[in-house]
């Protein structure tokens, strides 16, 4: 998380007593506090306050018998404004603290999608009145990011880019009947990907891969919830740290068809930003979900 907190624009910190001071001003001057029960019985607290636009550090602990505030944890987090996925989302508690990771699957990306849950708080509150019901929920996907790297977009033909949209729906449907277990739609995806990577590895021998691959996002190091992405920037926004005066760029992504908030210093950033270039970086998958869409 600390190496995070550049995203948001904190840039200089660099020691464990600057730390503390941030998290001793979320704490004493909050712009949301939530309280709720962990899942072993212990009366806890979240404070989130914001630093920039939509960005910010919440700060996560106990509150003992007299209602003294005990913190465990402090993450950074942004507040992203675009509904990235509708799907089932399962959430575990870490092992070593209150904190939660979300998992959903999503035929666009393939993979399974795991993300840091940023309103914990609101979860947990509402699992204490049992009000949180099973079903699809929508979750707003966001991302600090450690660095990041601005790339040109790839050239695209008109009528290919029909084809390979259609191509791409063909495949969501081939995947859902794979899910089911029909032999016909694992084969005919097994025969896809050969083929697929048949002709990419003719395309490598004179192209860039970057020119092959238009965008992505996989998992990169040990940490669940952190990727690489590469996706088409859809738009820009530029704001600032009230304390520290760091200049933030704030974007939405969009990889395999969904839609990422990014949020990235100007510091950590190689290139200039525009609309319909590439963003290129490693981030922090966090999600918001809203539970509130799905009571019934």
């Amino acid at each position: 998380m600390h190496a995070y907190l550049s995203a948001i624009g904190f840039s200089g910190i660099s020691s464990n007593r600057a730390i503390n001071c941030v998290v001793e001003e979320v704490v004493e001057r909050y712009d949301r506090k939530t309280i709720f029960h962990s899942e072993d019985g212990r009366l806890m607290a979240e404070y989130a306050k914001l630093f920039a636009k939509n960005c910010g550090v919440g700060v996560c602990g106990e509150l003992d018998d007299i209602g003294d505030f005990h913190p465990e944890y402090y993450f950074p987090f942004y507040q992203g404004r675009e509904v990235s996925v509708r799907e089932e989302v399962t959430l575990e508690c870490q092992t070593f603290r209150e904190a939660y990771e979300g998992a959903l699957d999503d035929n666009r990306v393939n993979i399974t999608l795991i993300f840091f849950l940023t309103n914990m708080g609101e979860y947990r509150s509402l699992m204490d009145r049992s009000a949180v019901y099973p079903g699809k929920k929508p979750v707003i996907f966001s991302a600090p990011a450690m660095d990041g790297t601005v790339i040109l977009p790839v050239r695209k033909n008109e009528k290919l880019e029909k084809i390979r949209r259609r191509d791409e729906l063909q495949r969501k449907k081939l995947v859902n009947a794979a899910r089911d277990g029909d032999e016909d739609a694992i084969e005919s995806l097994t025969m896809a990907d050969l083929d697929t990577y048949s002709a990419i590895s003719q395309r490598l021998v004179r192209e860039d891969i970057l020119s092959i691959v238009e965008s992505y996002i996989m998992p990169c190091g040990v940490e669940c919830d952190q990727y690489n992405i590469l996706g088409t920037i859809q738009r820009i926004e530029m704001t600032r740290n009230i304390v520290t005066g760091d200049r933030l760029y704030q974007l939405v992504v969009e990889c395999n068809d969904i839609l990422i908030s990014v949020c990235i210093n100007t510091r950590d950033l190689l290139g200039v930003p525009e609309v319909g270039r590439r963003f290129k970086g490693r981030v922090w998958l966090q999600g918001q979900v809203l539970f509130q869409d799905t009571l019934r």
